[in-house]
């Protein structure tokens, strides 16, 4: 059965033919039998076919265009159905009669159910397949953004669907999906045209009939979109009709396809070019081809009033045309596959084993059923060395990859560029020609894809294959193109300024030769330096009353416990050590005990000297001599080295990483390893310098023109107010901070109590030496 008088179903027709014939002269293959055929032509109509067949079925051959070696028998077999909607059709109606058609063209995946079709089979793979190697393309090319345009028919929607599925976790959106009904195919043809103008994908994949793909690009040359790769399945990637037309030209050029695979008929060319209307005068199709082809009637009996009498000279020896080409067989190879297997199907069931002669069929009655079984178990080889069976129906999936290139003379030309064997696709992609007119793969994306350093974030509302491309936060990375998510660093890498990858992180502590620890360390030398310039002058001057009150000899020591608070600030500056961290706590904190248990004793000792001067008092100064001053002071002192030396020998500082602060930089720093002993080396500081602060408050107002207790006074506020402020600052600090702020507060306070103790004595011993007399400072 074939469909209206068009050339590619003409010569597969002939194809049918020339098998036969080829079958008929084989001696092997069915001996001493002779094929026939009946030949229907339903116009390409499927309601039409229906009647062809029960006709076949039922052996009426009057109803039949075309017979051949018949005697009005039923055939056993069909070979027909052109569509998936025809094969529906006729496997249904054929179905209760158990009659085999066997369909070269029909490639609907529904076919391939045997429960709803078991008489059905084919010699064109599923539709599945050539899906399946189209989404692969999509994917391996990154085509994530692409329009479709589908036949309004199972083709179409099946092809579209098992895609959609195919390309599901890929990252492949369809922008829009263009329906074409062949009733309205100019509207619907101008529409689809239109949508893919408007739109942003460059890759167009169509699945359906080559007429009605050619409407389309007619309707995209009248509105000039000629930019847009072109996908195209089977029905129409060997289109001639298209491909031959100089009006589509510009649309078509480039369009990669899956096509029905191709192959060579030997002897088949000669047998076409042959062909004579006066040599076969029972052949319809032939004549009417011959009237189109030569523009004259071969048979002047039925000759039309518009064409005169062919000379009998025309010949399809110079003829070229679709119909005459044999170069690429493909639709017309599976109707020459069909054949074959309905022969060997038939050869099997006729051959008689030779034990038991009396199971052989007759020729001249030959049950569908029992052909039908034969035909599912056949497997032969096929003239050309090809192995074919069936599977369930269906043969093993074999495409050919094609490409519509440019020619130098600007025609197209259709280029073999790969092959699909079952799921596996072998392409020379080199070979392709774009319809950019250069080998550079097209792109038809959504969005670029995000470079390494960044994450897809989808946009709301929007395909998952439409998103922005967010930079990694920092501390995270990612090192591929379209990363779906960033990846934290370990603890100790931080992400490098391009996001791309984790790199040690660099060791960061308070050094000599950044701008803070200079200043710091400059401040510390400055001090150092103001302390051991006022010893120098409470030295030369030792012997004036401004000196020698209050015990000169406890200001020098306090000098030099200041001095050593200055020093002792450096040594936190630095890369930390085991010794440098056991070693800076210890000199921090023996330094400033030793400094406000000198200022304590300076304090009692003013309180002592003025309440020996009330009646019966006299001897309270007696019991607070330089002796005892001197021994307090190592007592307070020694207490403090007995907890540093407790601490430093049970839970020492030592250094660590601090890899909690996150930054390209991790701090090494010297960790507490005991707070408690921190602690108690800051809180007996603080003991001390509260307890000076009561004492040197309570002596602030005894009558004396120059009463130090109002300096110690002063001094142990700022002392107090910046170890207070440097508890909160400390704990809140990150990094190198907090030992910044520990060397920020020694310097502070020991600043503090160098001036208010020793600004003003210096200012009368240098620049007021007239009140540097006892005289002057007894006054009251």
């Amino acid at each position: 059965m074939i469909a209206s008088l068009e050339y590619p179903p003409l010569q597969g027709m002939y194809a049918m033919m020339f098998a036969l014939e080829e079958i008929n002269e084989n001696p092997t293959l069915l001996p001493g039998l002779k094929l026939g055929y009946h030949i229907f032509d339903y116009c390409g109509r499927p309601p039409w076919a229906p009647q062809a067949t029960l006709s076949l079925a039922g052996g009426d051959s009057n109803t039949c265009n075309l017979t051949d070696d018949s005697d009005g028998q039923p055939v056993p077999l069909i070979i027909g159905a052109s569509s998936t909607v025809t094969a529906e059709i006729l496997a249904r109606i054929l179905g209760p009669l158990s009659v085999p058609l066997i369909s070269y063209l029909a490639s609907c995946p529904c076919l391939s159910n045997r429960v709803q079709y078991p008489n059905f089979f084919r010699t064109i793979p599923s539709d599945f397949y050539q899906v399946k190697a189209i989404a692969q393309l999509a994917i391996s090319f990154n085509w994530t953004w692409i329009g479709a345009v589908i036949e309004n028919q199972n083709y179409g929607h099946t092809a579209i669907k098992i895609f959609q599925e195919e390309t599901q976790g890929a990252g492949v959106c369809l922008a829009f999906i263009e329906i074409l009904t062949r009733e309205t195919i100019v509207s619907d043809a101008r529409r689809a045209a239109l949508t893919i103008q408007a739109s942003t994908p460059r890759v167009i994949l169509v699945f359906a009939w080559y007429t009605d793909v050619r409407e389309l690009f007619l309707q995209l040359v009248k509105i000039n979109v000629t930019d847009r790769q072109f996908v195209a399945s089977e029905s129409w990637s060997t289109s001639g009709d298209i491909l031959q037309d100089p009006e589509t030209r510009k649309v078509a050029s480039g369009v990669l396809g899956v096509a029905i695979r191709s192959s060579t008929i030997p002897g088949f060319e000669n047998y076409l070019k042959s062909l004579n209307p006066f040599h076969r005068p029972s052949d319809g199709f032939l004549r009417e081809f011959w009237e189109v082809e030569f523009g004259c009637s071969p048979d002047k009996s039925l000759q039309k009033a518009s064409l005169s009498a062919c000379s009998g000279t025309e010949s399809l020896e110079r003829v070229q045309n679709v119909f005459t080409d044999v170069s690429q067989l493909r639709v017309s190879y599976n109707v020459y596959l069909a054949v074959y297997a309905a022969a060997h199907a038939l050869h099997s069931l006729l051959s008689c084993p030779a034990d038991n002669s009396s199971t052989c069929s007759s020729p001249k009655h030959i049950k569908p059923t029992e052909l039908l079984q034969h035909l599912n178990k056949v497997n032969f080889t096929t003239p050309q060395g090809e192995e074919f069976y069936f599977q369930d129906g269906d043969i093993p999936a074999k495409y050919d990859l094609v490409n519509w290139q440019n020619t130098p003379e600007g025609t197209l030309q259709l280029i073999l560029v790969g092959h699909v064997v079952g799921f596996d696709i072998h392409l020379n992609e080199s070979a392709i020609q774009w319809s950019t007119g250069s080998s550079q793969v097209p792109t038809s994306v959504c969005s670029e894809n995000c470079p390494p350093g960044t994450r897809k974030s989808n946009r709301k509302g929007e395909p998952v294959c439409c998103f922005d491309c967010i930079p990694c936060a920092e501390g995270e990375i990612s090192n591929k193109t379209g990363s779906l998510y960033c990846d934290q660093c370990p603890l100790e890498f931080w992400s490098n300024a391009n996001q791309t990858s984790c790199v040690l992180r660099q060791l960061d502590f308070l050094s000599f030769n950044e701008t803070l620890g200079i200043t710091l360390t400059t401040a510390a030398v400055s001090g150092a330096v103001m302390t051991t310039a006022v010893f120098v002058v409470f030295l030369c001057y030792r012997q004036t009353p401004v000196v020698r009150a209050n015990n000169s000899e406890l200001s020098f020591l306090l000098l030099l416990s200041l001095k050593l608070c200055f020093l002792c600030s450096l040594v936190f500056i630095g890369r930390p050590s085991v010794w440098s961290c056991r070693f800076q706590q210890a000199a921090f904190g023996i330094s400033f005990v030793l400094c406000v248990s000198c200022l304590q004793v300076k304090t009692i000792v003013v309180l002592a000297a003025f309440r020996s001067a009330r009646p019966g008092a006299e001897a309270l100064i007696k019991w607070f001599g330089p002796v005892q001053q001197r021994g307090s002071v190592c007592v307070f002192t020694c207490v403090q080295i007995i907890i540093c030396a407790v601490w430093l020998s049970l839970s020492p500082p030592v250094p660590k990483r601090d890899l909690g602060f996150h930054g390209s930089k991790v701090t090494l720093e010297c960790s507490m390893a005991s707070l408690v002993g921190f602690s108690l080396v800051l809180g007996y500081i603080g003991l001390l310098a509260f307890t000076c602060l009561i004492l040197a408050f309570l002596a602030r107002k005894l009558p004396d023109n120059f009463n130090e207790a109002k300096l110690i006074t002063f001094s142990m506020l700022i002392f107090c107010a910046v170890w207070v402020a440097f508890v909160p600052a400390y704990v809140s600090s990150p990094g190198k901070y907090t030992v910044a702020v520990e060397v920020f507060a020694i310097l502070a306070s020991s600043y503090g109590l160098l001036f208010c103790i020793f600004a003003p004595k210096c200012f009368i011993i240098l620049l007021r030496p007239e009140k540097n007399t006892k005289k002057h400072l007894m006054t009251r």
